[in-house]
């Protein structure tokens, strides 16, 4: 199997563990280093320990044999007996939390691999350095910003000039590779069947529509500074709809129901150009709509990962963070639009700004529009 010489006595036939990240955006941009995992060990059973609400997210993936999920509610002791019964040789814990490496330290596996970081390199068998391409996504602070601004000239961010392999999905590569995977990218990809997807359209009632499906999320759970004002949202919406006769798909969870119905209110049109599914949909159902969408209008989410590794374009108002860092799909992929302002206090990676919100609202309307019909093809209006 080659594997490092830090990494010894395997079987010939190992059970790896490996402990998944807690966030949907985050669990998507791990794929591509699983899917190298497999591809270096094609035999060999991988099991992922996820939170219960994204295990739906890894059916029919090929990279895992099998999950195994936590509820909210559960300790390390509960999670670490759980593994205990499964019988690691090995686990790669990807998180970079203390947590993350107690509960396979807890589950007695005998090799634990992991980034080295305070308070959890003792629980970890072998600790991986930082990569010498990693960017730490540092808050600003609100003296920070307003110096920022009031120098005009400095109109370059820090990230501005970052390779792609500046990337988050490169963290998660670079520690599969301790396992001998090869580093290079993929780009995240994620499955549903074609059976799951005709279940979605008859589910919600598009079984019978003819225009083009678009999908709307002008939700993001990190905070306001990321999400695109939703006056904007609603005009741009408005003027896409009148282009090209789409049906907009309205997705969200339960705590963007707000936004939701006043999106819903202000597009809602005696045809029904819009079908208001926020806080209907299991991960599995927003997975094959957002399979069936042409083109996905998103903030920086979950969601806008989901749906860039199902295949489907997105394009992306970036205000208080980084498409150079965590931006969906493989950098560079010229089906996605991730569109920025000149506001030279982003990226910020604070959940609220603390001045004008320039970031955002100097995102046009004008320009998301022209960037949504690049992405979803010819105009269809008739």
């Amino acid at each position: 199997m080659n594997f490092p010489s830090a990494i010894c006595h395997l079987p010939s036939a190992p059970r790896i563990l490996i402990r998944g990240t807690n966030w949907l955006g985050d669990a998507v941009m791990t794929t591509p280093a699983l899917l190298r995992l497999r591809e270096k060990l094609p035999d060999t059973h991988l099991t992922l320990l996820t939170p219960e609400k994204l295990r739906d997210l890894w059916l029919h993936h090929p990279a895992v044999n099998e999950t195994i999920s936590f509820a909210p509610g559960d300790t390390v002791f509960s999670v670490g007996k759980k593994l205990r019964a499964g019988k690691f040789d090995l686990a790669l814990v990807l998180p970079n939390s203390p947590r993350s490496a107690i509960e396979t330290w807890l589950a007695g596996i005998p090799q634990r691999i992991g980034y080295a970081r305070p308070w959890r390199n003792f629980f970890l068998t072998q600790t991986v350095p930082p990569r010498t391409d990693a960017v730490k996504m540092q808050k600003r602070s609100t003296a920070e910003i307003e110096a920022l601004v009031a120098d005009n000239s400095k109109l370059k961010t820090q990230n501005s000039k970052l390779a792609p392999s500046a990337h988050q999905i490169h963290e998660y590569l670079h520690l599969a590779a301790a396992l001998g995977a090869n580093p290079e990218p993929l780009a995240p990809q994620l499955f549903v069947t074609p059976d799951e997807v005709e279940a979605a359209k008859k589910k919600f009632g598009l079984d019978k529509i003819s225009n083009p499906i678009f999908g709307l999320n002008p939700g993001a759970e990190y905070g306001p500074a990321k999400r695109w004002p939703v006056e904007k949202v609603i005009a741009a919406a408005r003027e896409i709809q009148r282009q090209t006769n789409c049906v907009w798909l309205l997705f969200g969870g339960i705590n963007d129901a707000s936004v939701a119905n006043q999106i819903d209110s202000a597009l809602r049109t005696p045809h029904s150009a819009l079908r208001n599914l926020c806080g209907k949909t299991s991960l599995r159902e927003l997975m094959s709509l957002l399979k069936l969408c042409r083109v996905l209008l998103t903030n920086d989410s979950g969601p806008m990962h989901v749906a860039a590794a199902l295949g489907t374009p997105v394009v992306v108002p970036f205000g208080s963070t980084s498409p150079e860092l965590t931006g969906p799909g493989l950098p560079g992929d010229p089906r996605h639009r991730l569109l920025k302002s000149d506001a030279p206090c982003s990226p910020c990676f604070l959940r609220e700004c603390p001045i004008d919100f320039r970031c955002m609202n100097g995102i046009t309307v004008d320009r998301v529009v022209e960037a949504v019909l690049q992405c979803s093809g010819p105009a269809t209006a008739g």
